[in-house]
């Protein structure tokens, strides 16, 4: 049976309205412990800014029970850096806590009011919180990575990416500020990439043609060295807001510079599709995770190479858009 391309943006559509629904709803939640106990508790709204940051900033964090100490994983939702919540990544962290992962589902200043890079600062902040947290939350510091979904994406990556010595680096001999490795899906990794509209523009505090220089310096794609963090993208093929060739650039950029990365594009899924229905490419992240990071409580070794498959898998993305037109690595 053939399926035509318009029959399946209907059932997108569709999917949408519900998601709309269920998101609208799943934002009133309050749950502090899993249906039927589980094997995880949730502390909420849990303070991780000092008294003098411009705005208290808290997230909620999902414990797997036991001494641990347990990897974490810090979760930053979407929203085009100016609105949605936490609630989003709800269901994303309970996963990750049933798979023995402390998950910290954080918030961060939003634009116009606060333009770039005080997003990124309120993530480095989240980061030096959990390494000060460690022992109450029973995390491993030295093994805490990220998570993030569109604009979430874009700022985890970009924490990933600025190393010491970079513009956007605070501090050269502070190791806490960078996770040790990053998920991104439906990443914008090339805001030079965006000619119009005014998400980025308000987020940046200026149009391109006013200031180029902050679109570069805000894409996470001009920052890729060999030291920076594996990383996992996963990308809707049909993804229409923040196109794949973002993903792909960024996949070939990483390699480029040897940086251990899988790339997977979600066929017949657009940015809020690949989010809402890509379970299996959640899955393929955590798993990822769990490679990088190691599951549970500390093991005394950890893999930190790709599967075979995985590899393959990559490959076969950049393969498949050889021809797209898609331009290489861009550090400029």
């Amino acid at each position: 049976m053939t399926v035509s391309r318009m029959t399946v943006v209907r059932a997108s559509l569709s999917v949408l309205a519900v998601l709309g629904g269920f998101l609208a709803f799943h934002g009133c939640a309050t749950l502090s412990t899993p249906a039927g106990g589980g094997d995880y508790a949730v502390e909420r709204d849990v303070v991780f800014t000092p008294p003098e940051w411009p705005q208290p900033l808290t997230a909620d964090v999902y414990m797997p029970r036991g001494d641990g100490p347990f990897p974490a994983v810090l979760l930053v939702h979407g929203g085009g850096w100016r609105r949605r919540d936490r609630s989003d990544m709800a269901r994303l962290s309970e996963r990750f806590a049933a798979r023995g992962f402390v998950a910290v589902n954080t918030s961060y200043r939003f634009a116009p009011k606060y333009q770039f890079p005080a997003q990124l600062e309120d993530l480095r902040q989240a980061l030096r919180w959990m390494h000060e947290s460690a022992a109450r939350h029973r995390l491993d510091p030295q093994r805490i990575g990220a998570l993030g979904y569109s604009a979430g994406a874009h700022l985890v990556t970009l924490l990933a990416t600025v190393s010491p010595g970079d513009e956007l680096d605070v501090s050269a001999d502070d190791r806490t500020l960078r996770p040790r490795a990053v998920v991104g899906g439906g990443t914008p990794t090339d805001l030079r990439k965006f000619k119009g509209g005014r998400l980025v523009p308000e987020f940046l505090g200026a149009t391109q043609q006013e200031n180029p220089a902050v679109f570069a310096l805000a894409s996470p794609i001009v920052h890729v060295t060999s030291d920076d963090p594996p990383m996992f993208l996963y990308h809707g093929a049909w993804d229409a807001l923040v196109p794949p060739s973002h993903a792909i650039d960024m996949k070939r950029a990483l390699d480029a510079a040897g940086v251990r990365s899988e790339l997977r594009i979600e066929r017949g899924l657009g940015h809020m599709t690949t989010f809402a229905l890509g379970r299996s490419a959640h899955e393929g992240a955590i798993a990822f995770l769990e490679r990088e990071l190691g599951a549970g409580p500390l093991m005394t070794s950890v893999s930190l190479t790709p599967t075979p498959e995985a590899r393959d898998a990559s490959s076969r993305v950049l393969e498949g858009h050889s021809d797209s037109g898609v331009s290489g690595p861009n550090r400029g």
